[in-house]
């Protein structure tokens, strides 16, 4: 076996820090003549992972009765998550079914290699008549996942840091042979910048060959046309001619046309295969001539398991990172090389804390000024309504005036009038009075 070892050679020059001048290094390859060790660092890092394990966490989201559940137990050849109620009895009747986070721990040993898996759905999405926000809760554990590392990793004490960011994020489409809906679009735009996207179709023994093929079409256009960015492994200068050709493959198939089954059925010629039996014959899960099962397995699993993580942590991590800490006015100064200063990172939380409490009274003052215009508004509404009344009343008074004065003249006009004698009338008759009459 041919080994290298890497010399660097610094040529010696007067260099100044204040002129920023930076020396050349040459890198030179030579030959070893006999073996050094480091070539078994592939091996230490084998038992390493072996004893560490691995893990993996993966959100499946989409509409309910669409196989999440089957589809996550058929990748892993065990009971991972139980089929979900599709919506609660007390919102059986109701327009608006309230979306979920649910979560599901499991630790898998396969040959000694243990897997830490969790995976994470959301009941409820695409369930309401109204879905314009559902995907807004599913945004938002997301983010949490990614502030409770950054929070994590700030500690002094970094010994005990889980990784719950999502590394893989399952997106199940309706097959309805047509193109992406409006509600899939939304929410893969408001993902796909965050997490590693990629597209299923759901259950596509539903759909013919031919199908398939054109519904694959149409959102892969879709797809393009919205600048949606999904998962593309990468290939590497050093990859053997087999990985490079499956990788192609793996490729070639997005988005997974796939069928989830964990039953055992048996074929016309006699085999006992995972797959579903219909009266025209039978569907092989693990089968690629019948769907992308395999393929999507091999993406997730078997093949690009540690560069979904690597790109989450690498990528999707740190320019979430990068774009919070710049919103919360924390500025990268690459120009600046100083040692740990106790007082002066006290100084700096001193001004973090101080600009954070400034943001709050800042928008304090902008809570109490809406609340005082709120005010404002409602008294002139009051205002304006007392001096309707006002207005009101004055008229009724005005016009009473006017009737009192009305009746005054015509009083004073009878007044002057001459008045006529009273007729004569006859004189009363006096009774007596008593029991004598």
């Amino acid at each position: 076996m041919t080994t290298y070892l890497a010399e660097v050679e610094t040529p010696i020059a007067a260099t100044s820090i204040k002129d920023n001048i930076q020396q050349e290094v040459k890198i030179i390859k030579r030959k070893l003549n006999g073996y050094v060790g480091f070539a078994n660092l592939p091996k230490q890092w084998h038992r390493k992972s072996i004893r560490r394990g691995f893990s993996l966490n993966i959100m499946a989201v989409g509409e309910a009765g669409l196989g999440k559940a089957t589809l996550i137990n058929t990748l892993f050849n065990r009971e991972i998550l139980k089929k979900e109620v599709e919506v609660e009895e007390e919102q059986e009747s109701s327009e608006t079914v309230s979306v979920k986070i649910k979560n599901t721990t499991a630790e898998i040993d396969e040959d000694g290699v243990k897997l830490k898996l969790n995976v994470i759905t959301a009941p409820g999405f695409g369930e309401s008549v109204n879905n314009v926000n559902s995907w807004k809760i599913i945004v938002d554990e997301i983010n949490s996942r990614f502030d409770s590392f950054l929070e994590a990793e700030s500690r002094i004490n970094r010994s005990t840091v889980n990784d719950e960011r999502v590394h893989a994020f399952l997106y199940f489409i309706e097959p309805t042979g047509h193109s992406l809906r409006a509600l899939d679009i939304t929410l893969m735009k408001q993902v796909h910048e965050k997490v590693n996207l990629i597209p299923v179709i759901a259950k596509s023994d539903t759909l013919t060959g031919e199908e398939i093929a054109e519904f694959k079409q149409r959102i892969l256009e879709d797809i393009k046309y919205q600048g949606i960015k999904t998962f593309q492994p990468l290939d590497f200068e050093n990859d053997e001619e087999e990985t490079v050709l499956n990788t192609k493959q793996i490729l070639s198939k997005f988005p997974f046309a796939v069928v989830g089954s964990t039953k055992e059925v048996e074929t016309p010629d006699g085999r006992i295969v995972r797959g579903r039996s219909y009266p025209w014959g039978v569907i092989e899960v693990d089968n690629e001539d019948h769907n992308d099962f395999i393929k999507l397995r091999q993406l997730l699993v078997r093949n690009f398991l540690e560069e979904l993580k690597e790109h989450t942590a690498n990528t999707l991590y740190e320019n979430y990172r990068t774009e919070k800490l710049n919103r919360m006015g924390i500025a990268q100064d690459n120009t600046v090389f100083r040692e740990f200063d106790p007082l002066a990172k006290q100084e700096e939380e001193r001004a973090l804390h101080e600009a954070k409490l400034a943001k709050m009274e800042a928008e304090m003052k902008a809570v109490f000024q809406q609340k005082v215009s709120e005010k404002e508004k409602k008294l002139q509404r009051s205002e304006a309504d007392l001096f309707s009344r006002h207005k009101e009343m004055k008229d009724k008074l005005t016009k009473q005036i006017k009737l009192l004065e009305d009746k005054k003249v015509q009083l004073e006009k009878q007044k002057t009038l001459p008045q006529e004698p009273a007729a004569s009338s006859p004189a009363p008759t006096k009774t007596r009075k008593g029991f004598l009459r």
